[in-house]
């Protein structure tokens, strides 16, 4: 009954489910379209709380080693577009916040349950899982997955 709870993320090695998913401003994203860089998910369960507004200015911040690994990044949980724009505008992030409505793309990444549960994933050009990590795990570990 309370398997959501413990489950893994997806493991490294795996093919990563593709999605497509709206963006805060308008426009979508398609993980397939992406072939060819490095992708960054962040799950996170809501915007402008106090872990998820560190964790994602931690990645504004190494936003410049994440363009040097050519990695794409994005913050993923089922708030609005209205949310995500403010969240967005408020600590100037430089990549865009997808809209995952009834957390369809988290369940896929095994990151939904009552609450998004704080993943973060990172998807080499090949669509192939190079990093899986729950919680809070340092911008630098996670793009030094990248290939």
């Amino acid at each position: 009954m309370l398997d959501w709870l413990f489950s893994d993320p997806l493991p490294t090695g795996s093919q990563a489910p593709d999605f497509t998913l709206p963006k805060q401003d308008g426009g979508t994203v398609s993980l397939s379209k992406m072939r060819g860089k490095n992708v960054v998910l962040v799950f996170y369960p809501g915007d402008d709380t106090p872990v998820c507004r560190k964790q994602l200015c931690e990645f504004r911040d190494q936003w410049v080693e994440a363009r040097k690994r050519n990695a794409q990044v994005f913050g993923v949980n089922p708030a609005s577009a209205g949310s995500h724009s403010k969240f967005q505008a408020k600590y100037h992030l430089p990549f865009p916040l997808l809209v995952d409505a009834g957390q369809k793309v988290a369940a896929l990444y095994h990151s939904s349950g009552l609450f998004v549960k704080r993943t973060v994933y990172l998807i080499g050009p090949d669509g192939v899982i190079r990093y899986a990590k729950r919680g809070k795990p340092d911008p630098q570990e996670v793009l030094a997955a990248a290939q």
